[in-house]
């Protein structure tokens, strides 16, 4: 189904960014705008997850806006993940990977989907997935513990990478709780990923990380230690806990850190090449509302250098109009941000002038 945009109004005035950084909507009336992947042409794809539904976006014009959203799929197993790969987008529900294969070459028309895969487990508590095909050829899927905080049995709790031709996947990290968010390091090709922390420790407890993966298996403190050090207060395992890697950093309790990547535009001025941009969703379980926000981390080496607010004002006071998702550069430099309260995805651009 092809439907015409038309960009509305939301409150982007409220957004403050850095001196010469300018905010716009690129796309509104995309229902729980999720994950996001550009195609080799130029469409934005979008998944979503309780809206079920799966989006292409086209900017005909060339004018920075998309002006035709097609409806590609209704009705899936929460379809947030999603990734461009080799001309084909990959779609993630619950439990299944699909492929629509060449699908910019059939647009306006939807080809039909290829089951890749089906052997993920069908649990619906963080079982919406963030989805990347890494520097090896390797599609890297996260599977979210299926709780708040408990015991389970694997693939649960970890991210895992699945040759799409063999099928055989390999466990990348353990001990994860529910990352919807993940890259690789440019230079290294290593993954970087963010963690969603457990929830009922208080306002302040535990933090959601960024973690970073160096050795294939490693584990990441869950169920039984959080951060660095702090042991869970209901599950114990001392020789697990041992292995815990703490995080590259702290992002803040509830925050609810998603989507993340590392800049590689030339836009922006140079200082910001290499930066993490985190999508911070935002709280729904304290008692002062924290998050709303995109956050810039730098990096010295594998060392955080430096932690700030890019681009904040989704939240006034305790009242929210939007919740950033995910990012992604165009190429041109410019960087999105979906948003699936505001139904919408933003561009974020930079000029000197």
């Amino acid at each position: 189904m092809l439907v015409s945009l038309s960009v509305n109004a939301l409150p982007i005035e409220k957004i403050k960014l850095p001196p010469n950084f300018t905010i716009e909507v690129y796309a509104d009336n995309v229902e729980n705008a999720r994950q996001m992947a550009l195609g080799d042409n130029g469409t934005l794809f979008v998944g979503s997850r309780r809206a079920g539904n799966l989006y292409a976006l086209i900017d005909s014009n060339n004018d920075m806006k998309a002006d035709k959203q097609i409806v590609l799929a209704k009705d899936l197993f929460m379809p947030s993940g999603i990734a461009f790969h080799d001309g084909s987008l990959y779609v993630a529900e619950v439990d299944k990977i699909w492929r629509y294969s060449d699908i910019e070459k059939h647009l306006p028309n939807v080809p039909k989907p290829e089951l890749v895969y089906d052997k993920l487990p069908n649990k619906a508590h963080h079982g919406w997935k963030f989805i990347k095909f890494g520097p090896d050829g390797k599609l890297y899927i996260p599977v979210g513990a299926p709780c708040n905080v408990c015991e389970s049995e694997l693939p649960f709790a970890s991210i895992l990478k699945l040759d799409v031709e063999t099928k055989q996947t390999t466990i990348v990290a353990k001990g994860v709780r529910n990352s919807v968010g993940f890259d690789f390091h440019s230079e290294t090709g290593e993954l970087w990923f963010t963690d969603n922390g457990r929830d009922m420790m208080g306002d302040d407890l535990p933090d959601d990380e960024l973690n970073h993966v160096t050795q294939v298996g490693q584990h990441f403190g869950f169920p039984y230690v959080h951060n660095a050090d702090i042991a869970d207060p209901e599950f114990s395992n001392n020789e697990l806990a041992k292995l815990n890697t703490p995080p590259v950093l702290n992002l803040g309790a509830h925050v609810a850190a998603l989507g993340m990547e590392f800049y590689q535009g030339e836009q922006f001025p140079e200082s910001y090449k290499g930066n993490i941009f985190i999508a911070q969703h935002g709280s729904w379980n304290r008692s002062s509302k924290v998050g709303y926000r995109i956050m810039q981390v730098t990096l010295d080496g594998n060392k955080v250098s430096d932690y700030q607010p890019f681009a904040t004002g989704w939240l006034q006071g305790e009242q929210s109009w939007g919740r950033p998702v995910a990012v992604l550069t165009m190429a041109d430099g410019s960087l999105l941000v979906s948003d699936d309260a505001a139904n919408a995805v933003y561009r974020i651009s930079y000029s000197e002038n």
